[in-house]
């Protein structure tokens, strides 16, 4: 006995030395992993869906370059926007999350795709289906788990919940269905008359698609030519009622009508960032406004008060994620041109459930905001002011 562990243990040895491997012992079964960053392929070509265009004489290419470094990253990103997601589906069940949640679980190549197709110093605006772009444009996720559960360390220090979320060029998270599009083109005006090279994405859903508001917004940013990508996520429900039903036109992509539009696979994320960089290419050629329509899908219901099957059955549910899961789809594409192994993603995916472990369990000890701070944060950069609470005798006080 001893002398067959004598051979093992040189063998691992002599294998760790040659290529540089690491051996795990976990009992009586020995891992190796004999591969090494020099065996993956560092670069690869992949061929994606075409886009329909409107208004244009060419729309984005048909093929994507990837690199191994890009993939490890999109595939940790959209990880962690999943699992993230699915923690907080279990904190809203065990009523720890109170109040709306709207859950981003399975469009995670939308937000991933369009932060890797624009700079940090653009600028984004959506709806509140925030959780996912929140992350992407700098919020970590014990920030955005506290400010779930309403702590002080949330990232809107535990007073906006859900859908209001911001951080640096990113102006939330909007309750109002459609509201934030004409807040996005304002945005987009500020970044053409200070003449910065900036541009803003601005996010409504299928079921915003036919607010007045958006329509006046289309007319306004094409006359003035703001550097503005207006983005349709169109994940084919307006809460519980199908595209179908609610639009006369299901061709978002065409609604801008004088503005030049996009319908993308928002399902694949080389896709959706190959699109992006070039309506971000427009923009900022000074062409003006450019629309783009991304054909999702929602695995939850339109929040955590709907279940999601009563008006679509859980077969197509599953077929999407069968056929069309973002997450899967990169898997797949990086496992099958040899740029990653099984066990490196498989690591990725134990150090994601670790960070979300850890944010969760902040999320749930960190203490509540004090009821000193309700009214603060009213202005910014004003002196103290006082603000009447619910009757003319509750003086609350407010700092910037």
């Amino acid at each position: 006995m001893q002398k067959m562990l004598t051979v093992i243990s040189n063998v691992l040895r002599g294998s760790a030395s040659k290529n540089g491997a690491q051996a795990v012992s976990e009992g009586t079964r020995v891992v190796v992993s004999a591969r090494t960053y020099a065996d993956f392929t560092p670069q690869a070509t992949f061929d994606i869906k075409k886009c329909d265009v409107h208004r244009l004489e060419e729309g984005p290419p048909t093929q994507a370059v990837l690199t191994r470094e890009e993939g490890l990253q999109y595939y940790r990103t959209m990880q962690t926007m999943r699992r993230m997601e699915l923690k907080a589906d279990q904190l809203y069940k065990q009523k720890i999350i109170r109040g709306f949640c709207h859950l981003y679980d399975g469009q995670e190549a939308c937000a991933v795709g369009i932060e890797a197709g624009i700079n940090l110093t653009d600028h984004l605006i959506t709806a509140y289906r925030a959780h996912g772009y929140t992350l992407t444009r700098g919020g970590t996720v014990k920030e955005i788990m506290a400010e779930l559960t309403g702590r002080r360390g949330g990232i809107a220090k535990g007073k906006g919940g859900s859908m209001h979320m911001y951080t640096k060029n990113f102006y939330g998270g909007n309750g109002i269905v459609g509201a934030q599009v004409p807040l996005g083109a304002g945005v987009a005006l500020a970044c053409k008359y200070q003449e910065r090279n900036e541009l803003c994405v601005t996010l409504y859903g299928d079921g915003a698609a036919n607010q007045g508001q958006i329509f006046e917004t289309y007319n306004m940013a094409s006359l003035w030519k703001l550097p503005c990508i207006f983005i349709c996520e169109n994940n084919k429900y307006g809460m519980g009622t199908s595209v179908e039903r609610a639009a006369a036109s299901t061709d978002y992509y065409k609604r801008g009508d004088f503005i030049p539009g996009l319908r993308v696979d928002g399902m694949d994320v080389l896709c959706v960032r190959e699109a992006t960089k070039f309506a971000a290419d427009h923009c900022r050629s000074g062409k003006g406004p450019i629309l783009i329509e991304l054909q999702t899908y929602r695995y939850h219901g339109h929040s955590m008060s709907d279940p999601g099957v009563s008006y679509r059955t859980r077969e197509e549910i599953q077929e999407v994620r069968s056929k069309s899961d973002p997450i899967s789809m990169l898997k797949d594409r990086m496992l099958s041109n040899n740029m990653a192994s099984v066990e490196e993603l498989k690591e990725i995916d134990v150090e994601v459930r670790k960070e979300i472990e850890d944010a969760a369990q902040f999320a749930t000890t960190d203490p509540e905001p004090p009821l000193d701070d309700l009214c603060n944060h009213i202005f910014y950069n004003e002196p103290p002011m006082e603000v009447r609470g619910t009757n003319p005798w509750m003086k609350l006080k407010s700092v910037s």
